[in-house]
């Protein structure tokens, strides 16, 4: 399967050097994630095209990054056909018919089929799309190679499903992953097992944090992340929170009415 790798001009703080798109051309033309509009980006989809339709848009999970983009390709290609995974108070801010996507459906790209995976935790709709043949994983933003995927749980985020989501992975037997920032995964079995490992260490700290007395956001936030960088100083309180929730969850920690939060 021929695989095109086009940047979406997106770098930034919470994007590193900006959000991979994929495209697959061939007899249906796909293209996985949306960018944000940029023309450039538009341009190059063009150029890859080459004077042929776009056939198919997948979106993998509506956070602005993969899908602000989706007007602008659905102007552009006006007959392809948009798929995400419903996640309806958030889908409506764009104007566009979406089809949805459900575990198991089979999606058409270039002249490969590729299976829908759904992988929720990052957000709440977030979807891979799985080519067994080959086990080719595009991955969204389920992993990232160098560093750590954030779980925002402001903006529909679980800590608990986003884990979930790894062990499905691992059953899955994956041989590589494109995945929506940073480079190829190639070891991916490797690096989900890091990832766990790291979600256990980072939630004995807050822990720790908690029984040191620690009682709110910016001081477990303080105590976990040393020496943290202001710009990504929401990232870090948004998986702080990621971690207190599930411990809730579990019946290992509670906030009291004015927010503070403690062991149980």
């Amino acid at each position: 399967m021929h695989i095109l790798v086009l940047p979406a001009f997106n770098p930034g703080p919470y994007t590193g050097e900006g959000n991979n798109t994929y495209l697959v051309p061939g007899r249906e033309p796909l293209l996985v994630d949306a960018g944000v509009g940029d023309a450039r980006h538009l341009d190059a989809i063009a150029a890859a095209l080459d004077g042929q339709p776009l056939a198919r848009v997948v979106v993998t999970h509506n956070h602005s990054d993969h899908i602000k983009g989706i007007e602008a390709v659905a102007a552009r290609w006006p007959g392809a056909i948009l798929l995400k995974r419903p996640w309806p108070e958030k889908d409506v801010k764009y104007s566009v018919a979406w089809r949805p996507l459900q575990e198991g459906d089979e999606v058409v790209a270039g002249e490969a089929r590729l299976r829908v995976i759904e992988t929720p935790g990052h957000a709440p709709d977030h979807v891979c799309l799985f080519e067994p043949s080959s086990r080719l994983l595009f991955g969204g933003d389920l992993l990232v190679r160098d560093g750590t995927v954030v779980i925002p749980p402001t903006f529909g985020g679980s800590l608990a499903r986003y884990l979930k989501s790894l062990e499905k992975l691992l059953a899955l037997g994956v041989s590589r992953v494109l995945a929506a920032h940073g480079r190829e995964i190639e070891e991916p079995d490797a690096l989900i097992r890091r990832y766990l490992a790291h979600r256990l260490q980072r939630q004995a700290q807050i822990v720790r944090a908690l029984e040191r007395g620690a009682a709110d956001l910016d001081a477990i936030v303080a105590q976990v992340y040393v020496g943290l960088r202001p710009e990504v100083a929401a990232a870090a309180g948004e998986s702080v929170l990621a971690h207190l929730i599930k411990l809730e969850e579990e019946g290992r920690a509670a906030k009291d009415d004015e927010g503070r939060w403690r062991v149980t």
